[in-house]
């Protein structure tokens, strides 16, 4: 049995895109598999490509990354991704959103002389 947390779903949504930039960012490029091993290792474990990739697309038809396609050394080739100039605009602001969100979300949640 595993002590990854299983985190729900719709809390995973919400945090996607601007983890998946963040990664990709952190790397300055990066390919699907790869983010989702990097988010693993960050504390969201058991995320696969079914989730990753359409949300990869997401961002690349919103102009937040942009990707190429390259050959790969005696395997299959590998579609890395880049973020844009807006991707990273757009990341700052979300960051610091949430940021806030979250701060607020806590001091709503604690219970009285018990952090949650």
């Amino acid at each position: 049995m595993s002590d990854d947390p299983k985190w729900p779903s719709d809390w995973i949504r919400a945090v996607l895109a601007p983890c998946i930039l963040q990664q990709v960012q952190a790397r300055n490029e990066s390919y699907g598999y790869q983010i989702v091993q990097d988010l693993g290792a960050r504390g969201l474990p058991g995320l696969g490509g079914g989730t990753v990739y359409p949300a990869l697309n997401r961002l690349e038809a919103d102009g937040r990354v942009r990707s190429e396609w390259r050959e790969g050394n005696g395997g299959p080739g590998r579609k890395f991704y880049r973020i844009t100039p807006e991707g990273e605009t757009w990341l700052r602001e979300t960051s610091g959103a949430w940021q806030e969100f979250t701060a607020k979300v806590a001091a709503i949640l604690i219970i009285e002389g018990n952090p949650a």
